[in-house]
């Protein structure tokens, strides 16, 4: 029986992007891409071995261990195993798309664990419109306090993760991700400079790839695809409907008239990835040299693409921009 309380405007399309999310008035969310987990395992070209652990009802992660793990420390022939930076990875989708464990994040991260030589921990956090924002930054949040905790632990614990225990360097604790993972960690070490980690643990770096952020008026790589501009802007919307706009919201815009100060940023170095043809090129670009500008006491760098778009390492990370790219972040991990 047909439901007599629904009307023809439930079924009236909010935000829809391609063949990859439909949202309408009633709430309800269709999405056609990235959803379908694949499993962990062990690659076999790599040797980057994977597994995942939940750590509340609402949130996982999955966790990548290179071979590097195995090697011993060059002291001597002491036996201890070699220490190993650790990337805690926020994933892209604007806030609605995705989870940890389809297939294009297992292949690229395991890629990016073999490339960097570091355990990376992908965090699988809610998807709005479901679950509106604030909920994906705290249940990040939360992931990162996870890993945090391991700091001091032994890996005999029941509760404790082996593979960050006995093989993360915490000194080398970075975050990242890309497009709307990379808002996020802005927002980590952002609020890592407000709270506590815990755990005597800092952030030492961030990887921001083709950050998601918006602003006030229209910069030049928006009017290069008028249409995915707005786009953006309605999408953020749909997400974040508490939100004040995307001139005046921190969240989306970092630069906004009464944000908190980019001098608070809770790590000593910053690498921005951008590519040239991707609308939020410019808000990249804004927002580094607003960080430099801040009195934040790190290093910023700049990374720029030529004639690639938005998230291009993900439809091939095999490629040569996709390497150089990871190169590029390998070496920053390692700092």
């Amino acid at each position: 029986m047909a439901d007599s309380g629904a009307t023809a405007s439930d079924d009236e399309v909010v935000f829809e992007m391609g063949q990859f999310i439909r949202v309408y008035k009633s709430g309800r969310v269709d999405r056609y891409f990235g959803s379908d987990p694949v499993p962990a395992t062990t690659d076999a070209a790599t040797g980057v071995a994977s597994k995942d652990r939940a750590i509340s009802p609402d949130v996982a992660v999955r966790l990548y261990l290179p071979p590097a793990a195995n090697e011993a420390e060059d002291n001597g022939g002491s036996g201890k195993k070699k220490k190993l930076p650790i990337l805690v990875y926020f994933h892209g989708g604007g806030f609605c798309l995705h989870t940890a464990f389809n297939f294009v994040f297992h292949g690229y991260l395991t890629s990016l664990a073999a490339r960097t030589g570091a355990i990376v921990v992908s965090v699988d956090y809610r998807l709005a419109p479901e679950h509106p924002l604030p909920a994906a930054y705290d249940d990040s949040w939360q992931a990162l306090r996870w890993v945090a905790s391991h700091a001091n632990a032994t890996g005999s614990g029941g509760e404790e993760e082996p593979w960050l225990a006995d093989h993360g360097d915490f000194s080398r604790l970075c975050v990242g991700g890309e497009s709307a993972g990379a808002n996020i960690a802005h927002h980590m070490a952002m609020r890592a400079g407000a709270e506590e980690l815990g755990h005597g643990v800092r952030i030492s770096s961030a990887i921001m790839v083709h950050p998601y952020f918006l602003g006030a008026g229209r910069v030049s790589s928006e009017e290069t695809d008028p249409g995915m501009a707005q786009s953006v802007v309605t999408m953020w919307r749909v997400v974040c409907p508490g939100s004040t706009g995307v001139e005046d919201d921190p969240w989306i815009n970092p630069l906004a008239p009464g944000a908190p100060g980019l001098k608070g940023l809770a790590c000593g170095r910053v690498l921005v990835c951008l590519a040239e043809k991707d609308v939020v090129r410019d808000r990249g670009h804004a927002y580094a040299e607003g960080l430099r500008a801040s009195g934040w006491g790190g290093e910023v760098e700049v990374l720029e693409v030529a004639g690639q778009g938005h998230c291009f390492h993900l439809v091939d990370f095999a490629s040569a921009d996709a390497v150089a790219q990871d190169d590029a972040i390998a070496r920053f991990v390692n700092m």
